[in-house]
């Protein structure tokens, strides 16, 4: 894990250790394949993993997104500036309502969501983010005080 990424898993408590189904798992579900199962040394989340399986985000589990949620926060905040960040854009959009059922969002702690909605605000808010249209709709739409579909 990266010091961004360290810095972000304390923000969240009861963190699955492994995932039901890895982020590889979902991308082969995308693509219509049978899920691979989770593999400790083929899913070590990298950036170039994320980047590869973006497609998955959609397809995991309320506890396996939370398994990935602090990587794919990181992961956001390092790819700032970066347009062609497949995965930053792939994740914001799973940010957005609605929720599953089961949820995700709901399954946050008020500490994990105040992460959510602090690398949301920097994304949204900075000068050099080229992610600022997708993270001020997340922001609107869901995690910030008043938002359309709380």
């Amino acid at each position: 894990m990266d010091s961004v990424t360290t810095e972000l898993a304390k923000s969240f408590s009861d963190l699955p250790t492994a995932p039901a189904m890895s982020l590889r798992g979902g991308n082969a579900l995308d693509s219509y394949d049978a899920a691979p199962a989770f593999d400790p040394e083929t899913d070590r989340v990298t950036p170039e993993y994320l980047e590869a399986h973006h497609w998955g985000i959609s397809h995991l589990d309320n506890q396996s997104w939370r398994f990935y949620l602090p990587h794919l926060l990181g992961h956001a905040l390092q790819n700032m500036s970066n347009p062609t960040s497949s995965a930053t854009d792939t994740f914001l959009f799973s940010l957005r309502p609605p929720d599953r059922d089961p949820p995700r969002f709901g399954s946050l702690s008020g500490t994990e969501e105040q992460a959510v909605v602090a690398v949301l605000d920097k994304l949204a808010f900075s000068e050099e983010s080229v992610w600022r249209e997708p993270a001020m709709i997340a922001l609107e739409e869901y995690w910030a005080p008043g938002a359309t579909y709380r």
